[in-house]
């Protein structure tokens, strides 16, 4: 069975960076599409990012031109690259396949602080 770590979060300042690294148990080459998604308090899950096998990427509006997601299909990781992080990016990060069908891991916590 496919399992996901996430990984790279933590406090930062508003205006800062961090990146989030997703390690799969499985190969990720023959996945079609893997995404980042976010939760923060109160609110449902969203997606944030995907990528396809191809390279292909979307972004959710409110990240475009702030955060880069990329895959490295050798080492069965997908990241995620935040820069200008807002108030408003603070949130638990999860991966998965978009759409998700994999059991969700246990995320990691992005706090960015104004």
């Amino acid at each position: 069975q496919v399992q996901v770590v996430e990984s790279g979060g933590g406090l930062v300042q508003a205006g800062g960076s961090l990146r989030l690294s997703c390690a799969v148990s499985g190969s990720i080459f023959s996945i079609n599409a893997m995404g980042w998604y976010r939760q923060a308090p109160g609110k449902q899950r969203v997606v944030v990012a995907t990528i396809a096998r191809g390279g292909i990427t979307n972004y959710a509006d409110s990240v475009k031109g702030r955060f880069t997601i990329s895959r490295d299909n050798a080492k069965n990781t997908v990241y995620l690259q935040m820069n200008n992080l807002k108030p408003e990016d603070t949130a638990v990060y999860y991966c998965n396949k978009n759409p998700p069908s994999l059991t969700w891991g246990r995320g990691t916590q992005v706090t960015v602080s104004s």
